[in-house]
């Protein structure tokens, strides 16, 4: 599994942050570790540490692009 953190924005709202997560489990990746960065202006500000299969994280930046108010703002591997 590689592993990639990703700094995400979404909505600052109940059930957000669950909708991330489960997209991401759907995308069959595992949360490593998660830092609540800001909040501001209506908008969460997250950097998630994730494992997927294999070591292309198109498929996972897609899935969380489709939630709603959800914007993946970078994709870094981690070493």
């Amino acid at each position: 599994m590689a592993l990639f953190r990703l700094h995400i924005t979404l909505p600052d709202r109940p059930g957000s942050l669950g909708a991330v997560a489960s997209a991401i489990g759907f995308a069959g990746g595992d949360i490593r570790g998660l830092v609540v960065v800001k909040s501001e202006e209506g908008k969460g500000y997250d950097d998630i540490t994730v494992a997927i299969p294999g070591s292309d994280p198109t498929d996972l930046v897609q899935v969380l692009s489709d939630i709603g108010g959800v914007e993946v703002i970078s994709v870094m591997p981690v070493n």
